[in-house]
């Protein structure tokens, strides 16, 4: 079908709206071909197994566990709980703003296609370029942050196993920390790649895995707490600065835990080509997994903070929360056992987070957007996946990952620039939808209605303060090994879009492909 052949966008939606959403994988794939793209992946996910994979994109209690140490710094308590609620409150907003966009344009390009396409025509290109470059960059990072994250996890977690009080099993030294953070990029990557075809499987199992784990871990450390129970006062209110912030920023500063397990919930709608449904299966996806989420994480942080230990012994480890658990059964062999699915499930996430990044370079450089962009377009036909474009995420990963040599404070700068690309980058159509008078999504199959003006604000001001907040240390004083180099990260990103638009993009990129004229 040429462009020229296809309908433009009001017809299409008309008639969507005349005939109900596409009941089959033909009728998704002819939406996609009216939106300027040839079906090249394999349907293959029904609504559950997309909002599966949504979930164990965000593997709540694994990104709880992983960035408990930010609000036990940032205010103990009251940090670890309504941060967390007031997080999911944003991110409610952000998801239904992006599903009502996704229900319009459901492609692999998500974010960046929709911005492209719901700017005015004259700010088109820079639009698209700016957002699909955040999105590229929030992708590979927060993958980044996931399998290195899930390294410094396992470390913790062997080294609750001691030699001498005090004294982990595993001495953890750099070039020990990038040999395990190796093997964790490339187990993802071959998972990914060679397992396409059972993924969904995959994530159905993990999601069975998260309700055991969390049931196991909640139970049996409120049962056995060694060291007691905190008073529900404690628990619910206790403020407890220790990052040398005043108190307001450091509970800001905080919210760095609930920031980065809720930043992969956009990163579902790069799946759109390999969904059966698009229109409606994603934005079900997107709020369903906001409110299993939100429970869950409920469910695993209340309970935790009943056995908190002192705060102060705590937050002298980047990983606490081993020592959290360990504290609470007072057996390291119980508290391994504890943690195990908690080291899978970092796994897992991985794992979806390498696919949906590996789409999302795909569906960048799909567009030209990317250097190289011929390579990293082909789509692996026995394989059905975009091999190439996910041996170059694994490749920047790598490359970054080095950083870990010259600070330990590596996985701070990852996290902070995966949350502020993402989130940024899911407000920039929303943006655009809002000061367009959201006039593209008045007939939109998921339509929030005046709902959707509220969200979209929201879901903005969000945005604003993401960008300074997550590029702050956690704590005072700052030497060279505890800085955030997050807006290193950042800037360099921008730096590297910057220069390859002004080389290549201002006089070749034409952004997504279009009817409009």
């Amino acid at each position: 079908m040429s462009l020229t052949d296809s309908k433009n966008d009001s017809d299409y939606h008309k008639d969507a709206e005349a005939n109900g959403v596409p009941a089959s994988n033909e009728l998704a794939d002819e939406l996609l071909e009216n939106l300027g793209y040839s079906p090249e992946l394999a349907r293959n996910r029904s609504t559950f197994q997309v909002t599966f994979m949504a979930v164990i994109l965000a593997s709540i209690p694994y990104g709880l566990a992983t960035t408990m140490y930010y609000p036990l710094v940032g205010g103990g308590p009251v940090n670890i709980i309504w941060g967390w609620v007031a997080i999911s409150l944003i991110t409610l907003c952000v998801a239904a703003s992006l599903g009502e966009i996704t229900s319009i344009y459901p492609t692999a390009g998500g974010v960046y296609y929709q911005a492209f396409m719901l700017a005015p025509m004259r700010w088109r290109r820079i639009a698209g370029w700016i957002c699909g470059w955040l999105y590229l960059v929030g992708n590979i990072t927060i993958t980044l942050a996931v399998t290195f994250g899930t390294t410094q996890f396992i470390v913790s977690c062997v080294n609750v196993f001691e030699t001498a009080p005090g004294v982990g099993v595993l001495a953890g030294e750099a070039y020990q920390v990038f040999l395990i953070f190796l093997a964790m990029t490339f187990l993802c990557n071959a998972v990914s790649a060679l397992g396409n075809r059972w993924l969904p499987l995959l994530d159905t199992a993990a999601i069975f895995l998260t309700i055991a784990g969390v049931l196991a871990i909640i139970i049996t450390c409120l049962v056995l707490a060694k060291h007691g129970r905190h008073t529900a006062e404690y628990t619910f209110t206790n403020f407890e600065v220790s990052s040398g912030w005043t108190p307001g920023w450091s509970f800001c500063i905080g919210l760095l835990q609930a920031g980065y397990g809720t930043s992969s919930t956009g990163m579902i709608v790069s799946m759109c080509e390999e969904v059966q449904k698009p229109s409606i299966q994603v934005p079900k996806a997107l709020i369903a997994t906001v409110f299993f989420n939100f429970i869950v994480g409920l469910l695993f942080l209340i309970p935790m903070v009943f056995v908190l230990p002192e705060i102060s012994t705590l937050i002298a480890s980047s990983q606490p929360f081993p020592l959290i658990v360990k504290s609470a059964v007072g057996s390291s062999g119980i508290a391994f056992a504890l943690l195990l699915p908690l080291m899978i499930l970092g796994t897992m996430c991985g794992i979806g987070c390498t696919t949906a990044s590996s789409r999302c370079v795909w569906a960048f450089a799909r567009d030209g957007a990317v250097p190289g962009s011929k390579w990293w377009m082909v789509i692996h036909k026995k394989l059905d996946m975009p091999f190439n474009a996910m041996m170059l995420s694994m490749a920047v990963q790598i490359i970054l990952g080095i950083v870990y040599f010259g600070s330990s404070a590596a996985f701070n700068a990852f996290s902070g620039v995966g949350v502020i690309c993402l989130t940024t980058s899911y407000t920039v159509p929303i943006a655009i939808n809002l000061f367009t008078g959201r006039k593209k999504v008045k007939n939109a199959s998921f339509n929030l209605g005046a709902f959707g003006f509220v969200s979209n604000i929201v879901a903005v001001a969000w945005a604003s303060f993401v960008v300074p907040l997550f590029c702050m240390p956690s704590a005072l004083p700052v030497s060279s090994t505890t800085m955030n180099y997050a807006s290193v990260v950042f800037v360099a990103a921008t730096l590297v879009s910057g220069v390859w638009y002004w080389v290549w993009g201002r006089k070749n990129y034409a952004g997504p492909p279009t009817h409009d004229e």
